[in-house]
């Protein structure tokens, strides 16, 4: 370990909650520290074109989005730090925060780790993810007006996605691995009786096919009943099968939901440790966007600065 680093503010995570506090903190010449984590910029950078940012009529690719967030923080002065926390203290002041490389201690922690999404596990995903695959249907249902859907998942959010999806696809083919989903009553009505959804009982995703020039052009569909194969043709396939928030730091420190998320106060981005502040996806399973990450990151960096205000008065 290479020595210690302290700043006032410390955030945790480099998608648009964590550059957007970085960019207010600096601005209130707080001198905030970023760390990026395993993946910088966040789920963005793993986007193709985004076209729901606002400011961006044209659109703008997801990668190059994250990169003018990180250029404006560090416009007024934010230091991004490419590291990975892997142990914290949180019951001591100043907070600490250690990596492989250095300990980092602060006044004020702002937590903005987002979420992972989960995936099938089929080696194709990796190279399709933006090319007609999604885990993400209000970021990309647009792309696919009038051709055919395919979602993958059986709880509430697959229901969600494939009714949300209806609003742009000719047919939305749902795929669950059971003969029954698992969303609420509610949610499973609504699916079963809307006209362009057709469940798809019993089976389970064997493979994927497509390139990133004609994107998804269909799937290897395996019956988990009979072990029979069969071949779909779809346009698009969204994996909705949950997604993981990164956490795992703070498990049995923060309050947390039964899922991982973190449990800020009502209304705040204040944890249940005054000084430690969450926002973007780990503290939000419900809108998980980038504008509302970034809302949030607004909200955690002014909360901050008042607190920080408070604690001099």
């Amino acid at each position: 370990m290479n020595g210690s680093q302290h700043s006032k503010i410390l955030i945790l995570g480099s998608g648009p909650a964590g550059l957007t506090a970085a960019i207010y903190t600096s601005r209130a010449n707080l001198n905030p520290v970023l760390v990026h984590g395993p993946l910088p910029g966040g789920q963005l950078t793993t986007t193709t074109e985004v076209e729901n940012f606002p400011g961006f009529p044209e659109g703008v690719m997801g990668p190059d989005l994250m990169q003018l967030f990180e250029k404006q923080a560090a416009r007024f002065g934010a230091k991004i730090m490419v590291d990975t926390i892997n142990k914290v203290d949180l019951n001591t002041r100043p907070f600490k925060l250690s990596s492989d490389k250095q300990l980092y201690t602060c006044d004020a922690l702002i937590i903005a780790t987002g979420a992972v999404p989960k995936y099938l596990g089929l080696p194709e995903e990796r190279e399709l993810l933006g090319y007609g695959l999604s885990t993400c249907a209000t970021c990309d249902g647009a792309f696919f007006r009038n051709k055919t859907i395919m979602v993958v998942g059986g709880g509430d959010s697959a229901a969600e996605e494939a009714l949300f999806l209806t609003r742009f696809g000719s047919q939305v083919l749902l795929v669950h691995r059971r003969d029954e989903l698992r969303a609420s009553k509610i949610m499973r009505q609504r699916v079963v009786e809307h006209p362009k959804i057709k469940p798809l009982w019993n089976r389970a995703v064997a493979k994927i096919h497509g390139d990133k020039k004609s994107g998804v052009t269909g799937v290897t569909l395996k019956d988990t009943v009979s072990g029979k194969t069969e071949e779909v043709q779809t346009d698009g396939l969204f994996i909705a099968i949950g997604h993981t928030p990164s956490s795992q730091l703070f498990k049995g420190v923060l309050d947390m939901d039964e899922n991982g998320y973190i449990v800020p106060k009502p209304n705040s981005t204040l944890t249940n440790i005054a000084g430690v502040f969450a926002c973007g996806d780990v503290q939000d399973h419900v809108f998980r966007q980038a504008i509302t990450a970034a809302g949030t990151g607004c909200m955690a960096a002014i909360e901050a600065e008042r607190w920080l205000e408070s604690q001099h008065a």
